[in-house]
């Protein structure tokens, strides 16, 4: 890396807890970063209801993310999917029921939001947000070893953010702040991943280059939940899905989950509900 960009993340540790705490995307259910490659952890859910006051977003889930596994989270608008999974990040609590994790203690789980809940107005560079995703690595106070400016270097490249990590992050464009996102996920190297929307308004290319890093993290035994909409995307490349209409409709291999009927069902069992709204 430059040294115009090691002596700009030289302060990265004093400021590190107050960046995540503005930019709404702090590691949650942290615990020390011990590998780099985290064993295969799965997420269990037993009877899971998730509320917005006295509304059920989500009621009854059973079921289990198996480790490795590559779920994609469906339903109409309104059906519970990020709710459950900021239930999952133990962001949102449980009205009842239990989630559990068979990941060792030393696994760590990383969330990612949507966009709307991500604040960019801060004087962050994109060298300092990507390295955030190792500072419990090297704690709040101290300077960074020199191993995680490797590391930032290597997660911008596969990111697609070569020579733009001395940028403020306000000066990135939508795609260019998800592949930062990325990269920083890829710095946590954790062993569950959680991504509400993640392609969401980024250009096709993005989406392009993004899905490869989702399925690279498969790949390399990470349990992988993306809230998605994009049904030929899924259907092409994610083995399993959950079908939520607050309720689980369905829970297995895409193909048989994916179909006509299993959808209206979806939707028929969302309208029945729909003097109880609850939100996506």
């Amino acid at each position: 890396m430059a040294s115009t960009a090691r002596s700009h993340m030289r302060a990265i540790g004093e400021r590190a807890r107050s960046m995540l705490d503005r930019l709404s995307i702090g590691q949650v259910k942290e615990t020390p970063l011990t590998s780099r490659n985290p064993e295969p952890a799965a997420v269990k859910l037993e009877g899971v209801s998730v509320a917005y006051g006295t509304r059920l977003a989500v009621t009854g889930i059973t079921g289990q993310f198996a480790p490795a596994s590559l779920t994609a989270v469906v339903g109409p608008n309104g059906a519970g999917k990020s709710s459950l999974l900021q239930a999952i990040a133990g962001i949102r609590p449980l009205q009842s029921g239990r989630i559990g994790s068979v990941a060792d203690h030393q696994n760590i789980l990383a969330y990612l939001p949507q966009k709307a809940e991500i604040e960019r107005n801060f004087p962050v560079r994109v060298g300092e947000l990507i390295a955030l995703g190792a500072w419990r690595s090297f704690g709040a106070f101290r300077r960074p070893p020199d191993s995680v400016f490797d590391r930032v270097a290597e997660a911008a490249a596969s990111a697609g953010l070569d020579g733009l990590l001395n940028r403020h992050i306000e000066n990135l464009s939508v795609g260019e702040f998800q592949r930062a996102l990325f990269a920083r996920l890829l710095l946590q190297d954790a062993s569950v991943i959680l991504l509400d929307e993640p392609f969401a308004a980024v250009d096709e290319r993005t989406a392009e280059d993004l899905l490869r890093v989702v399925l690279h993290w498969h790949q390399t035994g990470r349990t992988v939940i993306a809230v998605l909409h994009d049904l030929d995307q899924i259907r092409a490349h994610f083995p399993t899905t959950l079908l939520l209409a607050r309720a689980c409709i369905a829970w297995g291999d895409t193909v048989s989950v994916l179909t006509e009927e299993n959808l209206a069902r979806a939707r028929r069992a969302l309208q029945c509900r729909a003097s109880d709204p609850g939100a996506a």
